[in-house]
């Protein structure tokens, strides 16, 4: 298995998925504007954590994760530069998120109902292989979810049937079960899952869940 991660983005979900994936063995460079903030994760990540520039941490990861606002999203690859990118795998955990405020608990999107942010993205970057993941879970539970309710579900989509064989065998890694359900079509309604997510926790402050596709 390949074993070098790029992760574009240094928030909470980009530093997650980062201590994630060194919990599992991989080497991992987190791409950053700010690398002063991340002295102490530096310092905790040992020998197989480093940062670099959005473009130092495309070209460093044989599978690069993608984790910034959604507005932020095209803007961060073209830092990167796509051609850093090109035939690689990019764990796409981004959202539309509006800036507007949600609707009695309902996030707003800022992408029309017939589309979606990752095919936005892959109509523009047509060499890179987009799999959406990680996007409809808080953080607090992305990594070796502990749930009552069993192994939580994985939605994932991609053009890419590689790709989506390589993060599937991620998200075994990082305690999911997957489901795939297809092409960069399918990030609708995936995305879309966030909204669905959210509500318990911006109505009733309850963030400590997720999905599971049940089968007969």
């Amino acid at each position: 298995m390949r074993n070098r991660v790029g992760v574009l983005g240094s928030g909470i979900v980009g530093r997650v998925l980062a201590d994630g994936f060194l919990k599992h063995g991989y080497q991992v460079m987190v791409g950053t504007r700010q690398p002063g903030n991340l002295r102490d994760w530096l310092k905790e990540g040992g020998e197989n954590a480093s940062l670099g520039s959005f473009e130092e941490a495309a070209r460093f990861g044989d599978v690069v994760v993608l984790a910034v606002k959604g507005s932020a999203a095209e803007f961060v690859l073209d830092l990167a530069g796509a051609a850093n990118l090109h035939e690689k795998t990019v764990i796409d955990t981004c959202n539309p998120i509006s800036s507007d405020a949600p609707d009695n608990g309902v996030l707003r999107y800022f992408t029309p109902q017939n589309s979606s942010l990752m095919e936005q993205l892959q109509a523009k970057y047509t060499r890179i292989h987009f799999v959406k993941a990680f996007n409809s879970v808080g953080n607090a539970i992305m990594v070796n979810p502990k749930l009552k309710g069993g192994t939580p579900t994985m939605f994932i989509c991609g053009n890419s049937d590689k790709a989506k064989e390589e993060v599937a065998g991620i998200l075994t890694q990082f305690g999911w079960e997957t489901a795939d359900m297809g092409g960069v079509e399918a990030a609708r309604p995936i995305e879309m899952l966030a909204v669905l997510w959210c509500i318990p926790g911006l109505l009733e402050h309850q963030w400590g869940h997720a999905f599971k596709l049940i089968r007969s």
